[in-house]
């Protein structure tokens, strides 16, 4: 058994092998540590395996001055029950009072936060739990193991609409009820959870760092999170206006557990300013000085934001974009792509590099249309269908789908769009015909899981298991592609019980296999991810899968 705690502890015999490895250049520093502190090794403990220095580990920065407000240009979204967030901007704003058992870092590395520590049992079915000490609600009540049992049973309600987190815990959950099964998870004391795993799973601490996985106290209204505002964190918000305007400020009522960690919370209000989704106006909001950075730089306007003299943050990720027809999707009385001949002359007839180039810039690497990325532990190397546009028709025509009118639907933004707007042009050179169709964003959220054939955007998640089980699992929330098959999801299940990426590599490789071959989706590329901000703001890098962190955000000194 591997424990994670703030000062190191004994250390799991996986993780000794992954340290061996790491040395003899078999894992890259990310790999082993997004490996060793999934399982429960400290940060510092794991570097220490493998000799980094703790003090290239330390913060290089000063630590920021206490006060000021921050104005950051971000769409302020609709806010709801916050295990059904499907957009981190909503987590953004819901941060600041609603915080996260563990965090999830750009070195791969996992760490406590409202858990002060965790321990995974050898064989993956058997987690404890352990409740950071001293944290308080910001009504004063104590924060406890019952809280969190409380969380896990309420990310395992599976028919909760649009509940992203029972995806995350499938499981523990109960098919016959829909619930967490008896006994899955213990109450041991005040301070310890254990859950008990009918089967090993390695993704349950990366799933607890996700978004959507903010902890909410046990009498919160899942319909409105903005009515009481009880939390753990040591903001409060005091004005929220959907597509104007968000403000966090200061709850000065709070003692905040993170003062006393050191954690910061150096800012005294924070704004969210909405200025819609066209980069021109992100630009010109910080040109007029009415911003001090930005959520993300995009496409060509980096460049921009670096003429300005505005500091440049980067990070290599997963995320993506996802070109994909709705398998379940009726058109015209009939499921044009259900028919895999069809999903298959789609992405036949798009060059992936094409994407890239047109909708981002050239800002990241090809991808090959099965959702894994090489900065995935697991990743394989799967090729994509070869770019073929003659075969891609003669699919087409083998199909009986010519004559058919494809209408490819995305966002009006920037780099979306863009992107959207080199595959409709690949398929009419392809010889389809295509009517392209963008949505304000107010109009394609609400639907965004639904549209016959369109585009949307997917964070990083530590791992490449997550990403499948989000995005291609039968019957999730968020499987917007209509995918369904149970040998899918036998191997992927297979791949959660394997703690050891390489031989979880091999089915892996069977994973991608399915994907590619069924033509799921063409998703085209890895995005490299950007932010800008003024030069005297501290704190704020990009983060790799756009976890909120504003605790760290401040003004120099």
């Amino acid at each position: 058994m591997i424990r994670q705690t703030l000062t190191g502890g004994p250390v799991h015999p996986a993780a000794r092998i992954h340290a061996r490895d790491a040395l003899a250049g078999k894992l890259d520093r990310r790999e082993f540590m997004a490996r060793t502190t999934a399982l429960g090794l400290t940060a510092a403990g794991a570097s220490a395996l493998i000799g980094l220095s703790a003090p290239a580990l330390a913060q290089s920065a000063a630590a920021p001055r206490r006060g000021g407000t921050l104005r950051m240009q971000m769409e302020v979204r609709q806010l709801k029950d916050p295990r059904t967030f499907d957009w981190s901007e909503m987590a953004w704003v819901a941060s600041g009072w609603l915080e996260y058992l563990v965090e999830y870092n750009n070195d791969g590395s996992f760490t406590p936060m409202l858990l002060e520590s965790w321990e995974v049992s050898d064989d993956a079915m058997h987690y404890t739990l352990n409740v950071r000490p001293g944290v308080s609600w910001n009504d004063g009540t104590p924060f406890t193991a019952e809280d969190v049992a409380f969380n896990i049973r309420n990310w395992c309600q599976r028919d909760a609409e649009g509940n992203s987190m029972a995806g995350r815990f499938a499981v523990i959950i109960d098919d016959a009820t829909g619930e967490a099964m008896d006994g899955a998870i213990e109450v041991v004391d005040d301070l310890t959870v254990r859950l008990n795993l009918p089967a090993p799973d390695i993704t349950l601490i990366a799933g607890m760092g996700d978004y959507p996985a903010c902890i909410v106290p046990q009498d919160y209204d899942p319909a409105d999170i903005l009515s009481t505002q009880k939390g753990t964190g040591p903001y409060l918000n005091v004005e929220h206006a959907i597509g104007v305007r968000s403000v966090l400020v200061r709850n000065e009522d709070h003692d905040w557990w993170g003062y006393a960690a050191g954690k910061g919370a150096w800012l005294d209000r924070i704004e969210f300013i909405d200025y819609g989704q066209d980069p021109v106006s992100w630009l010109a909001a910080a040109e007029a000085g009415e911003v001090d950075l930005v959520y993300e730089s995009v496409g060509d306007f980096i460049d921009l934001f670096d003429a300005l003299g505005w500091t440049r943050r980067e990070v290599v990720s997963g995320a993506t974009i996802v070109i994909r027809p709705n398998q379940l999707a009726e058109v015209d009385g009939m499921r044009p792509y259900a028919d895999k001949r069809v999903r298959q002359a789609l992405v036949k007839a798009v060059d992936n590099t094409v994407c890239l180039d047109l909708g981002y810039a050239a800002r990241g690497v090809p991808a090959d249309n099965h959702h894994v990325a090489p900065i995935h532990p697991e990743y394989a190397e799967v090729p994509r269908l070869p770019h073929d546009p003659a075969a891609a028709l003669a699919l087409l025509e083998e199909a009986g789908m010519a004559d058919f009118e494809f209408e490819l639907v995305s966002i009006d933004d920037d780099w979306r769009r863009n992107t959207t707007d080199a595959v409709a042009a690949q398929l009419r050179d392809a010889g389809f015909s295509v009517t392209r169709s963008v949505i304000p964003g107010s109009t394609f959220w609400n639907n965004w899981t639904t549209f016959p054939f369109s585009s949307t955007n997917w964070n990083h998640r530590p791992l490449g298991t997550q990403i499948l089980g989000l995005a291609y699992r039968s019957g999730e929330p968020w499987n917007e592609f209509g995918f369904a098959s149970d040998d899918f999801d036998s191997l992927l299940a297979e791949a959660n019980a394997i703690a050891d990426a390489d031989a979880r590599r091999e089915v892996m490789a069977r994973l991608q296999a399915i994907l590619v071959e069924e033509g799921v989706t063409i998703q085209p590329y890895w995005r490299s991810l950007y932010r800008h901000h003024r030069p005297e703001v501290v704190g704020a890098d990009m983060h790799i899968a756009y976890m909120p962190r504003l605790y760290r955000f401040g003004f120099a000194g």
